[in-house]
């Protein structure tokens, strides 16, 4: 049984395909003590580390003697073999997760429209001094706007 759940590199999957994710794989994982879950990435491992933090989570939750020690595993894999979840966006999604899990959040199925974005002051990247911001902005994983460069 083959599940795709892409989405694009660089990217943070929206919260409701985390939960798809870890749905899935805790169903398969429990239907039988035979079943195992490969997961494959064709891009960063960060988006990798974010499924298995994710279902780390999420196995905490519903976790049985058997998971317990397959959480083990896990979590020795993501620390040896996956690079750390390093876009601030991944680290957050993460934390939005547990979130959930824990009762402490809220899905908010509102849409949200963004009115303006401000920066108060330039960074100094440059030693002359400032930098260039770039902004792009994405809707439904489609770039909706972009700014100059």
């Amino acid at each position: 049984q083959v599940l795709d759940f892409g989405w694009p590199d660089l990217h943070t999957p929206a919260l409701e395909k985390i939960c798809s994710i870890c749905k899935a794989m805790d169903t398969w994982l429990n239907a039988t003590t035979h079943n195992v879950v490969v997961l494959h990435n064709k891009g960063n491992r960060g988006r990798l580390g974010v499924v298995v933090a994710a279902y780390m989570h999420y196995s905490n939750i519903s976790a049985s003697a058997n998971q317990a020690l397959d959480r083990f595993a896990m979590k020795r894999f993501y620390e040896d073999k996956v690079v750390p979840v390093g876009q601030p966006s991944q680290k957050r999604y993460i934390h939005y997760f547990s979130g959930l899990l824990s009762g402490s959040i809220k899905m908010n199925n509102k849409p949200l429209f963004l009115h303006h974005v401000i920066m108060h002051g330039i960074p100094n990247f440059e030693s002359k001094g400032g930098c260039r911001p770039f902004l792009k902005i994405y809707q439904a994983m489609q770039p909706v706007y972009t700014s100059g460069i």
